[in-house]
């Protein structure tokens, strides 16, 4: 691993990882909102966005802003912290899970953007909320004069209504063919794109995962961030965040930012067949179902893909940290390693609910139960481009039979 360091001591801003009180006491607020979550889960699918009184309740707890710097009043959290509350609040509702990883993630890489952008949102409203799409051939950028103008239309804007901002990925369009592709993030006020009203969808529901179109926005230079400039190591933003967590490689990293929410959905799954199958017996012969071990073997089994699932992603969470404080920066080979399990471990998670749905029956049928929508969230969360394996293992094999990496955001 090439070095990067910035400066500090590796310990200096080390306080707040597990095990540490802010910490635990970030994810013990989450928790606590799993009762009232549980209730409100067949509202907000009926909502297609979260509640006000959900979002009301993230902020209050300052779940938001848990990957925030702390000189603008965030907690400043290890990254592993979004794995952690989204495990904890998705073992209530996926969708809440999703929005709140979503939109915690921001703070985190605005922290990385030019002072300038970071000013621009948190001098005026440090609470404001970011939406995103990086779906970079969804927009084009084109150079002029202090900046870019920003033409496109993105699909999966999580939570954008309630957002004053967007981050909007886009390919930089050049006349000359030696500039090569440009790969950029462009923060957009709500003042410059129109939302369109689109999510109607079986899984995720209640995330409001709606386009945004942008018309000829011209957005500063500063409101910008190569990706070049995210792939591990100081950034932009740096200068005044020193800290670690604005020194990791952005898109290496990006499934865990999501992938606690598979998690936490599968630990609830598994959580409430266990419960079930302890006072339930068969309808057909009466025999206990704890008793059979067939249950008793799919709930090893579940629970082997869930726990296996998050030892990796936490495993790698820590260990992205403990490098990033010590100046390294991985090579393209941990990168796809990083993504690659990224995806398998939430495919896990993904076969886990499969596993105790089918091992349900006729349970499983009925809406008035939360295993049909832990169902649905769990395959539209696998279905996210970062949980695609095919994608990941494909590019992760290219590189280590020597071939160059197909993920131009690494």
């Amino acid at each position: 691993m090439p070095m990067a360091g910035d400066g500090r001591r590796p310990d200096e801003d080390s306080l707040a990882g597990p095990g540490t009180d802010i910490y635990t006491a970030m994810v013990a607020r989450a928790r606590a909102l799993i009762p009232k979550l549980c209730e409100r889960a067949a509202r907000t699918e009926q909502l297609r966005r979260l509640p006000p009184e959900t979002e009301r309740d993230l902020h209050d707890a300052g779940l938001f802003r848990i990957v925030q710097p702390k000189r603008v009043g965030g907690s400043e959290l290890d990254y592993v912290a979004l794995v952690d509350c989204a495990d904890a609040l998705g073992q209530a509702d996926a969708s809440v899970a999703w929005n709140f990883a979503n939109l915690a993630s921001h703070h985190w890489m605005l922290g990385m953007f030019d002072r300038h952008a970071q000013d621009a949102v948190w001098n005026k409203d440090a609470n404001a909320l970011i939406a995103s799409s990086f779906i970079f051939p969804a927009g084009r950028a084109r150079k002029v004069d202090g900046g870019y103008v920003l033409n496109g239309h993105w699909p999966f804007s999580s939570g954008v209504e309630s957002c004053d901002w967007n981050m909007l990925a886009s390919v930089v369009s050049s006349d000359d063919e030696a500039d090569g592709i440009e790969y950029r993030l462009f923060l957009l006020n709500k003042s410059d794109y129109k939302i369109n009203d689109t999510w109607n969808a079986t899984g995720l529901c209640g995330t409001g995962s709606n386009d945004v179109r942008v018309v000829d926005a011209f957005i500063a230079e500063q409101m910008t961030v190569a990706i070049s400039d995210l792939t591990g190591g100081p950034t932009p933003g740096s200068a005044v965040n020193p800290n670690a967590l604005y020194a990791l490689p952005v898109f290496s990293l990006f499934p865990y930012v999501l992938s606690g929410v598979g998690l936490g959905n599968a630990q609830a799954c598994l959580n409430d067949y266990v419960e079930f199958a302890r006072h339930r017996a068969s309808t057909y012969n009466r025999a206990k179902l704890s008793d059979m071990q067939t249950t008793q073997i799919k709930i090893a089994e579940a629970s082997a893909k869930i726990d296996a699932a998050r030892l990796v992603m936490r495993t790698n969470c820590i260990d992205a940290m403990a490098h990033a404080r010590h100046g390294r920066i991985p090579d393209i080979a941990d990168k796809t390693r990083l993504r690659r399990d990224g995806a398998f471990s939430v495919n896990l998670c993904t076969d886990a609910v499969s596993l105790l749905f089918a091992a349900s029956g006729a349970r499983s049928l009925f809406t008035s139960g939360a295993l049909q929508r832990q169902f649905r969230d769990a395959h539209a969360v696998n279905s996210h481009l970062a949980f695609n394996f095919d994608a990941a293992g494909t590019n992760y094999g290219r590189v280590a039979l020597g071939l160059p990496s197909e993920n131009l955001t690494l």
